[in-house]
């Protein structure tokens, strides 16, 4: 939770230095390239350097192996389905800001990058409802969905922030099938969103 609003935090205070340092607004696309490469570079350390978890993948059942595919599936359903209702914004825009699940700094980034800074603002306040939805409804999606549903609520955030209230809500025995699904949906997110981008 904490974290989230950290980051809200900060892209609020871009907003202000944005309107307030018109200096700024020359950064180039180039830039904003190379700041994406440094972040998909942190990205692949975090998770080659967490080399248990990789081990622990190897325990879970086939049929839990299958939930990261079951979340892709329905996001992206449910993105088709809202932009067939919404006016104003394409299909494939709903489906690359859906294609998020939850990993709002990555995302946004690509999305700016491909669709402009309005659909990545989409993007962001998108993903960040994701994930603060998993981290506040846990409890009641436990009792309403099932142990599995806090899980494909978090997307891609189910390996490290939402972790926690997954343990306590759906409990530990599912912390292992959570990080292998974080990992996926994490591992899925900049194909999907450039694919989707560059439909």
């Amino acid at each position: 939770m904490k974290g989230s609003l950290t980051i809200v935090a900060f892209f609020a205070l871009g907003i202000v230095c944005g309107k307030l340092c018109p200096e700024l607004h020359g950064l180039s696309r180039e830039t904003c390239f190379y700041v994406l490469c440094a972040l998909m570079f942190c990205v692949g350390v975090t998770v080659g350097s967490d080399t248990a978890a990789l081990r622990s993948f190897r325990c879970i059942s086939p049929r839990l192996m299958l939930l990261p595919v079951a979340t892709i599936l329905g996001t992206l359903a449910g993105c088709a389905f809202a932009g067939l209702l919404l006016t104003g914004r394409s299909l494939t825009d709903c489906m690359a800001v859906g294609s998020g699940f939850g990993y709002y700094s990555l995302s946004s980034i690509f999305i700016t990058e491909y669709r402009g800074a309005e659909l990545g603002t989409v993007a962001l306040l998108s993903n960040i409802v994701r994930e603060l939805t998993a981290l506040l409804l846990a409890p009641i999606l436990v009792k309403w969905f099932g142990r599995l549903a806090p899980i494909s609520v978090g997307g891609a955030t189910t390996m490290d922030t939402t972790l926690p209230i997954i343990s306590r809500c759906s409990g530990p025995r599912f912390v292992v099938p959570s990080i292998y699904h974080g990992f996926v949906t994490d591992f899925s997110v900049p194909f999907l969103v450039t694919l989707f981008c560059k439909i």
